[in-house]
């Protein structure tokens, strides 16, 4: 086992140690944005939006100002969304529709949160490396998002 990939697997379990007491969507997406955006090496943004309507809406994240509405089926969170599928891209710039709420993201991973048929919103992170995101952090992460479902009462 790799170190990097040992690292993963302690940002899952220090998510699982966080959450054992608190089932509040709020707090519970904010520290987990947190936790990502303070472990995992070259990210320039940490968050989630949440489903309102037809668009996502800014939830907790780390990082700079974003965009407040993406509408479903647009852009990288929105297409996420609207398939219910982890995206991961290698270069935002040859992804067509991107929408670029920071100039220097250069790649970006998408998860989709859904309980049981219901979309809530996507877990997005960013980075100013093209192919930051490879297929151990897409595992990492739908893991991670598993456990954020298990452990908070989505509303």
């Amino acid at each position: 086992m790799s170190q990097s990939e040992s690292e993963l697997q302690l940002i899952n379990k220090q998510l699982k140690a966080l959450l054992m007491n608190e089932r509040n969507m709020i707090a519970n997406l904010a520290n987990a944005s947190a936790l990502l955006y303070n472990n995992m090496s070259n990210l320039n943004w940490a968050g989630f939006y949440l489903l309102k309507g037809q668009d996502l809406l800014l939830g907790p994240f780390q990082g700079l100002p974003a965009c407040v509405h993406i509408p479903l089926g647009k852009g990288v969170c929105g297409s996420a969304a609207k398939d219910k599928k982890t995206y991961l891209v290698a270069d935002v710039h040859q992804f067509t529709g991107h929408i670029a709420c920071d100039e220097a993201s250069r790649s970006e991973i998408v998860v989709p949160i859904v309980v049981g048929e219901r979309l809530i919103g996507v877990l997005d992170l960013d980075s100013p490396r093209k192919n930051r995101f490879n297929m151990r952090d897409k595992g990492l992460l739908e893991d991670f998002v598993k456990i954020l479902i298990d452990s908070t009462d989505f509303i």
